[in-house]
């Protein structure tokens, strides 16, 4: 099925946000949801900088090592958190990048993720060239007019919305919440009860939509030796001067056993915790109110715009 017009939008972590568009549950093997669109930095990106002249670009060994497509620009040695929540949703491959997207690949949702891209233009500028957020809503513009030009009707919100105003719109709302996230704070630790107030607040305004905070700060806050880590305080491969794994390094050969892979990215063994316990929340603190798996079958008036 092509995506519907009923996109919900979850914070995810304190740095990137992702937005599903709503559907029914799996069944038959199907999909949960229609579409997945990725927003965020080089926690989500799986490829986006290798094209950009950029110090935060990963398209080198041993990244991806343990990947099965090897490497291809996400900062870890396998999966991201992304990838792993692609799976739990029912989805048969990786939500493809933006930058290498082909025909009707958009259909099941595009990953608009860049490495040290931030809420501000300005964040990442010291690593060169980065895709910020303003621009990656610029790609989903992008993304929902050829979206258009494949399935040739917009559904329900076609009816209200010409294709060029619909976009308009979308972006801007998005924008206004990305902003917001930005000016409550919501980015930091110390502003759970913040962020907790804000996904309140946006669900009351947007009521044709559902919004989920993903507490992945809480998560990976407990003892590391609980979830099998035994490594905490080093990364896995010798970094670089930005933290990177130095260019075609042999890693550690025991990566399961290691919470970050360089120096700040964490190693597919966390991201794969992290997606768990956000598609369905293993303590109540994860997520908040609901979890992705009870996300996922809510239903949404079909002809309502969602944010």
């Amino acid at each position: 099925m092509a995506c519907g017009m009923k996109p919900l939008v979850v914070v995810i972590s304190l740095s990137w946000v992702l937005s599903m568009q709503q559907h029914s549950s799996s069944v038959h093997g199907k999909p949960q949801v229609p579409c997945f669109f990725i927003f965020g930095d080089s926690l989500a990106d799986n490829g986006n900088n290798n094209l950009l002249d950029t110090l935060a670009k990963v398209n080198y060994r041993p990244y991806g090592i343990d990947f099965s497509g090897g490497v291809t620009g996400r900062f870890s040695n396998g999966q991201t958190t992304v990838d792993v929540l692609s799976e739990l949703m029912g989805f048969d491959n990786y939500i493809p990048p933006f930058s290498f997207l082909n025909g009707s690949d958009i259909l099941k949702g595009v990953n608009y993720a860049s490495g040290a891209a931030g809420i501000r233009k300005e964040t990442g500028k010291q690593l060169g060239a980065r895709i910020s957020m303003r621009i990656q809503l610029k790609n989903h513009k992008i993304t929902v007019s050829r979206i258009v030009d494949i399935v040739e009707k917009y559904y329900h919100t076609s009816k209200k919305f010409t294709t060029e105003k619909y976009a308009e719109v979308l972006i801007k709302q998005y924008s206004g919440q990305i902003l917001r996230l930005y000016k409550y704070g919501a980015r930091k630790p110390n502003s759970l009860t913040k962020g907790l107030s804000l996904v309140d607040q946006l669900n009351s305004n947007f009521t044709n939509a559902k919004f989920i905070y993903i507490n992945s700060f809480e998560m990976g806050s407990g003892d590391p030796a609980a979830a099998g880590f035994t490594v905490s305080n080093v990364g896995c491969c010798s970094v670089n001067e930005v933290g990177q794994c130095k260019f075609h390094q042999t890693p550690c050969k025991n990566r399961t056993e290691y919470v970050f892979w360089d120096g700040f990215h964490p190693t597919e063994a966390l991201n794969r915790i992290t997606a768990i316990r956000s598609y369905s929340a293993f303590n109540p603190a994860d997520t908040y109110p609901m979890d992705i798996s009870q996300l996922v079958q809510l239903k949404i008036n079909p002809g309502a715009l969602a944010t």
